[in-house]
């Protein structure tokens, strides 16, 4: 049974709530994290077999930590709690490989439903956006795409989430050198020129809440 859990959430209260939650329920709880990147690491260490990962949280939100899981722990299915309902978020969310997108405003019960769906080998969607799904495809409608690469995206939403080009260097562990390029080579490609826009442009693209 796919039973070992990995949970991501930057409020420390949801964590323990959520810890609780599915230790109760038989699940064994491997590695909890604060952020995407704490999580991404504890993925790449404990190879979970699921991951509950918050939509929005610092340096990586849901779909980016669930976009490198395919990558550092390929076997691990993501399950995305969010308060998102909108078609945007949802198509983002199935595209970058999630298996369950659960909203934060239904009962925990509904956690639990996509947990047992999920390591069955499912997919689970709560039922507030499972039209939504349907719509999208009904329509072919789909999020605006953009030419940024992973590295870019997350220096995007580090910047939008007001660090400074140095702090940036110190999160992703790379040289301030290379977190500048990245940043100079996405307001190119955006055609943006200053931090405003880019932040705007983040909030726009649900990169990061302000």
């Amino acid at each position: 049974m796919f039973n070992r859990v990995l949970i991501a959430d930057d409020h420390e209260l949801v964590r323990e709530g959520l810890g609780i939650l599915i230790a109760r329920a038989g699940y064994t709880l491997v590695a909890v994290a604060s952020n995407g990147q704490e999580a991404i690491e504890h993925a790449t260490t404990h190879q979970p077999d699921m991951a509950v990962l918050d939509m929005s949280m610092p340096i990586m939100n849901g779909v980016e930590v669930a976009q490198q899981l395919r990558r550092v722990s390929p076997r691990t299915r993501s399950i995305v709690l969010s308060r998102h309902d909108g078609v945007d978020y949802v198509l983002a969310a199935m595209r970058a490989g999630i298996k369950g997108y659960v909203l934060k405003s239904q009962s925990a019960h509904e956690l639990l439903e996509a947990l047992s769906d999920v390591s069955a080998g499912g997919i689970y969607l709560s039922p507030g956006v499972s039209g939504v799904v349907v719509d999208a495809v009904r329509t072919k409608a789909s999020p605006e795409d953009d030419c940024l690469t992973g590295r870019e995206r997350q220096v995007l939403k580090l910047v939008a989430e007001g660090y400074s080009t140095k702090e940036c260097a110190t999160i992703l562990g790379v040289s301030v050198k290379t977190a500048d390029s990245h940043r100079t080579r996405l307001m190119r490609k955006l055609s943006i020129h200053g931090t405003a826009g880019l932040v705007r442009y983040a909030v726009r693209h649900h990169l990061a809440e302000v």
